[in-house]
């Protein structure tokens, strides 16, 4: 056991400390090269370049169609004013103002019954801009120029009956104004997005860099603690953040792994010191008969080996049941069992090795369980209470409606209320001394919380009414996983 664990310690500390891996020198473009905070800088920075995008084309799509609103607001309105005057005056009397052009009116045309143009203005063409039998009653907005205008205008148009005849009136409103406009716009917004970019990219990697020093800090600590410094701990920062839970979580991680490893010499150095007991006096009296042959004969035998024999072995049983519980956990053979059967085979070998009385009451108690690892808490229970007793043992067992329950009381010293969770543990004992006559080995109590708790059941120390020691067990009477968990 010694040997399994000391080489268990020695593969841990090998493969605590992995060895780092060779970076390349050409694989620094490689992402999976790339450290946190050069990783955050380039999502932050295509973060960045994706919402640029995103904007920039909604807010020159909101632009181009607000601008070009106007445009056609400016030709429609023109239109209307000019439709006004036709219904009273000829089209050679329209005002100068109605087909002047201006930055927004770039052509203006009125045009007869026959489809002729009989008044325009300076910039238009002589043909119509669009086709007069394609504009009705209905005012028409943002109709395209024909090759004119090159392209550049947008038509409204209305068809009117005026006092001298029909007419159809189309004015041309200037979209290259609106089309530079938002080239410009867009020109400036590529311009600027690279500069966001590498600000938003500059800006995370120095505040995830700045963040990771005390990551990286927890990270040199824990590499230097090893199995002979359990008790070092990391720094936490003052600031109450993530990285100060991380610390705080590894400081508690560390004092759990420091407890079990504090358990576990103890556990060893405890194990070695009762084997150390049994092993001493069987070889002194191997020596005594060795030197003096004619003492050795069925009376030392039956005195001094046989008893330390039996000790020695009884511990090595109780070190491996313990062993295997640590290990994959109590396989437990699980059956129909009588406890008031099991529990009266006991009492009839205390009756037959002691002269302590016990006061047994007994009803037939039948549960899923192992037989002889139940047989084993009350073995462990009896012995426990018969050597404490001043005068009496007590046991009761019988069932509830969900539970068997087993009571093994005696009249001796009542364990502190403070120690009465603490003597489950193994090798823990509140005897003075740690001879075999006063206090055992210290495993049987824990013995009996490992079979109790793979059962699914509780096991509680409190004070006997009158004096002494009470132990109460109760065990489900039917085998559920969760209850064993």
């Amino acid at each position: 056991m010694l040997g399994r664990f000391a080489a268990r310690s020695v593969r841990g500390r090998v493969s605590a400390r992995p060895s780092p891996r060779v970076r390349k020198p050409w694989s620094w473009w490689r992402p999976r090269y790339w450290g946190i905070s050069a990783r955050s800088a380039f999502v932050s920075a295509s973060v960045v370049l994706v919402a640029l995008i995103v904007a920039g084309a909604g807010l020159a799509f909101i632009l181009y169609r607000s601008l070009l609103s106007g445009v056609d607001d400016a030709a429609s309105g023109r239109v209307r004013d000019i439709v006004a005057a036709l219904r009273y005056d000829t089209a050679a009397e329209l005002d100068a103002p109605l087909v002047a052009t201006d930055q927004r009116i770039v052509a203006v045309q009125v045009i007869d019954g026959s489809g002729t143009v009989v008044q325009r203005s300076q910039s238009a063409p002589d043909a119509p801009m669009v086709p007069p039998a394609s504009i009705g009653t209905d005012l028409r907005v943002g109709l395209p120029d024909g090759a004119a205008l090159d392209g550049d205008a947008r038509i409204s148009g209305l068809a009117v009956t005026g006092r001298t005849g029909h007419y159809t009136v189309l004015v041309g409103a200037g979209s290259e104004a609106v089309e530079s406009t938002v080239r410009t716009v867009i020109v400036l917004l590529a311009g600027a997005a690279p500069i966001v970019m590498a600000v938003a990219a500059a800006a995370t990697y120095l505040l995830v860099h700045r963040s990771l020093r005390s990551v990286d800090a927890i990270r040199s600590r824990v590499s230097d603690i090893s199995a002979t410094d359990l008790h070092e701990r990391i720094p936490v920062p003052s600031n109450h953040n993530e990285i100060s839970a991380l610390a705080v979580t590894m400081n508690e991680m560390l004092a759990r792994i420091e407890a079990g490893h504090e358990a576990q010499r103890r556990f060893v150095g405890d194990a070695s010191h009762e084997l150390r007991s049994p092993v001493a006096a069987i070889l002194s009296a191997l020596d005594v008969a060795s030197a003096h042959p004619e003492l050795l004969d069925e009376k030392m035998a039956e005195l001094t080996l046989r008893p330390e024999a039996h000790r020695m072995q009884s511990l090595v049983e109780d070190l491996l049941l313990l062993a295997r519980a640590d290990e994959r956990g109590l396989m437990l053979r699980r059956r129909e069992v009588d406890l008031d059967d099991l529990a009266s085979a006991e009492v009839g070998r205390i009756l037959r090795e002691t002269s302590v009385p016990i006061d047994a009451e007994l009803v037939p108690t039948r549960l899923i369980g192992d037989a002889s690892g139940l047989s084993r808490v009350l073995r462990n229970l009896l012995d426990n209470a018969v050597r404490h007793a001043f005068s009496s043992v007590e046991l009761r067992v019988w069932p509830t409606s969900t539970h068997a329950v087993v009571m093994v009381g005696n009249d001796g010293t009542a364990i502190p209320e403070q120690d009465r969770e603490r003597v489950f543990a193994r090798f823990v004992r509140l005897d003075s001394d740690r001879s075999r006559r006063g206090g055992g080995t210290g495993l049987g109590l824990a013995i009996v919380a490992e079979v109790v708790g793979a059962h699914g059941g509780t096991a509680v120390i409190t004070e006997r009414s009158g004096g002494g020691t009470l132990v109460t067990v109760q065990l489900p009477l039917r085998y559920s996983p969760e209850s064993s968990r």
